[in-house]
């Protein structure tokens, strides 16, 4: 399974709903012990928010920078333990080749991958978003942000809607603007802001964030 979660605007909290996926599919899918989930950063921050050390060595921008000789087994020997059953694929230095169907097919496998595409400015992000097998937008409910959001190049499998207060916009809207389910409400928390302030979504995702996501998955 393949899952990008991507934005069409920035802090939309794509990065939080990424990591709290990761690390969710990763409880549920290791009755061993064993890696059976993978984090893919392509926005740089999943590291800081999954509360590791920013990876030193290559990652998916040296990867797809070195061209097809590069197989799906060299961009696995990039990643780096995140957790129990959970690798981190570290998104690397520079900027991302815009080869993202390449990347997008080496990720596919018996594993669960959840991709942080970020914000859907980059090429490399679009085409994996496009080809996932869950695409999912991180949306907040903006009159802007449905505007980017509408106005897209792809559409996603359904909505992440991160809920606040006083909004005018609702589920409703959403999923009459753009055509897609909002497959989980996750409300804005302090207790998620604080739990990633510290670094601690690797190892404990808040409740709220948890029942809102395991609906999503």
């Amino acid at each position: 399974m393949l899952v990008a979660c991507w934005s069409v605007k920035g802090g939309s909290g794509t990065t939080v709903v990424a990591a709290g996926l990761a690390v969710l599919l990763a409880r549920a899918r290791t009755p061993g012990g064993a890696a059976d989930a993978v984090a893919v950063d392509l926005a740089g921050d999943l590291p800081a928010v999954l509360g590791l050390p920013e990876p030193a060595g290559p990652g998916v921008a040296e990867w797809l920078l070195a061209g097809a000789e590069l197989g799906p087994d060299a961009l696995a020997r990039l990643e780096v333990e995140a957790g129990p059953g959970l690798r981190l694929l570290p998104r690397g230095d520079g900027p991302l080749p815009a080869d993202g169907d390449r990347l997008a097919a080496a990720l596919a496998g018996s594993r669960a991958v959840v991709v942080d595409c970020g914000s859907a400015g980059g090429e490399a992000g679009l085409a994996v978003a496009a080809a996932a097998s869950l695409s999912l937008l991180v949306l907040r409910p903006c009159y802007l942000a449905l505007r980017r959001a509408v106005a897209a190049p792809i559409r996603p499998s359904g909505v992440i809607l991160v809920t606040e207060e006083g909004r005018a916009l609702g589920r409703q809207d959403v999923e009459d603007a753009l055509g897609v389910p909002v497959r989980a409400e996750v409300a804005w928390d302090p207790a998620v802001a604080r739990c990633v302030d510290a670094g601690l979504l690797g190892g404990r995702v808040p409740r709220t964030l948890e029942r809102a996501l395991r609906r999503a998955s």
